[in-house]
């Protein structure tokens, strides 16, 4: 099997690559090792950027989203006792649109068919070869027999734990990352939100966040030391800890309800320089993650995935390499101020274990600050809605 590209890995990023390109008429094959309902089933977060918006109008799939997603205007930080808002669209003129990263995929999964797409799904053992020659190849099983694609590049969007950044050699890669010393226990209800916009609470016994997923579906978010197992939070014990970390005007505001999901995921901050090698290029979580305060991480993957496919258009459709030969200087220099804010906002709302009388002072002046100084809200403001590409 042929293509021009080859795409490892059908998760947003793979799926809305392989679109923009499809629509250039350049020819795509995606590998996903997963099936694909199970792709559908993980849960992820749902603040989109405009950048993200505007790629899935471009590709003609944003009807679903406007339809059933809802704009925010703003957010709250809170301190355990006041609400603190951020009004991101008086103070920069944009909004941020609230619809999950599984509803993403599957708009983008659901138009592959008949957009002419072949996604190949529970391909096991994807290894890639020849990456720093002009004629790259993926090998591959499924149901038991071997295949070979053949591509002139591969796009590694395949995760964290994916193949495609293990595929770059260690004399040649470089990693920075920070390992958060805790976890987030979130649920999901199927309850009203207590707020209309997402609260982002730093309280004296830890960070909390109150977001949704529509109207009637809620997502909870409270810090939890890595030692703690689901187990040891029961629906009662979560939401009485919610009321208390959102503070007194948002936690009469709860509304409880079944857990439809509880999980525990570990925060951290991460980059692997460079994003390219020879003729394969990462795009989203296989180049880096970041902690989950801010909503970056989708918003990421489609930066890098509108640099890579204006990139990939130009060697087709102009012949030339200038796009793909700096995709990786110009999507880390994004990242990296994504990076900066995801760090910054979890510093600042989260308790730390080894964290002192001085440093949560310092929480303080600084949420004292932002409540009374435009400057310092807009410059909140404007990272969270998204820097321009």
């Amino acid at each position: 099997m042929k293509s021009d590209v080859a795409i490892i890995g059908a998760g947003p990023a793979g799926l809305m690559l392989g679109h923009l390109l499809r629509k250039a008429g350049i020819d795509v094959v995606i590998l996903e090792r997963q099936s694909a309902e199970y792709v559908l089933s993980r849960i992820r977060a749902g603040v989109l950027e405009q950048i993200t918006v505007d790629l899935m109008d471009e590709l003609g799939l944003g009807a679903r989203m406007h339809k059933k997603g809802l704009p925010h205007h703003g957010f709250y930080l809170a301190d355990g006792e006041r609400l603190i808002r951020i009004d991101i669209a008086e103070l920069t003129g944009k909004t941020v649109m609230v619809y999950g990263q599984t509803e993403v995929t599957r708009d983008l999964m659901d138009a592959c068919a008949e957009r002419g797409i072949e996604v190949v799904y529970e391909a096991s053992d994807v290894t890639l070869h020849n990456i720093e020659s002009d004629a790259p190849y993926l090998t591959y099983k499924k149901d038991g027999a071997e295949y070979r694609l053949d591509a002139r590049f591969i796009a590694g969007c395949d995760g964290f734990h994916g193949p495609s950044r293990k595929a770059i050699p260690e004399s040649v890669g470089r990693t920075f990352e920070r390992i958060y010393p805790f976890g987030w226990l979130g649920i999901l209800a199927d309850v009203p939100p207590c707020n209309e916009e997402l609260i982002y609470a730093n309280h004296d016994r830890g960070f909390a966040l109150g977001s949704m997923r529509s109207k009637s579906r809620s997502r909870y978010y409270v810090q939890v030391p890595l030692t703690d197992r689901i187990e040891d939070w029961p629906d009662d014990r979560l939401w009485d800890e919610l009321a208390m970390r959102l503070g007194p005007e948002a936690g009469a505001s709860i509304t409880r309800g079944p857990a439809l999901e509880k999980s525990i995921a570990p925060l951290r901050s991460f980059v692997f320089e460079p994003m390219q090698l020879g003729s394969l290029f990462l795009a989203g979580d296989a180049a880096h993650i970041v902690p989950p305060t801010g909503a970056k991480g989708l918003n990421l993957a489609s930066s890098d995935v509108a640099y890579l496919s204006r990139a990939l258009i130009q060697f087709f459709k102009q012949g030339t390499e200038e796009g793909i030969a700096s995709y990786s200087k110009t999507a880390l220099a994004r990242v990296w101020k994504s990076e900066r804010f995801s760090w910054s906002l979890t510093t600042l709302m989260h308790r730390f274990p080894d964290g002192d009388a001085f440093g949560r002072r310092m929480q303080v002046a600084e949420l004292d600050y932002i409540a009374s100084s435009r400057a310092a809200q807009t410059a909140l403001a404007e990272n969270y809605i998204g820097l321009p590409l």
